[in-house]
């Protein structure tokens, strides 16, 4: 019973940590981003063109 009591402590702990770790983060702005939401979806969407050096010959259907 008394290794509940040490792990439950041992628990809040870590999540007090993580929490102030969360805040000092805040503070500093860390998630503070003003630009890149702004352009996000100018870029999204980029396509990507593939080069190949194959050369296959073009047949005219129209012959």
């Amino acid at each position: 019973m008394s290794v509940i009591y040490v792990l439950l402590t041992i628990s809040i702990i870590v999540a007090i940590l993580f929490f102030v770790a969360f805040i000092i983060s805040v503070k500093n702005g860390q998630y503070e981003d003003s630009y890149t939401p702004s352009v996000r979806m100018l870029f999204e969407d980029e396509l990507v063109v593939k080069t190949t050096k194959e050369k296959t010959p073009k047949i005219n259907p129209t012959k």
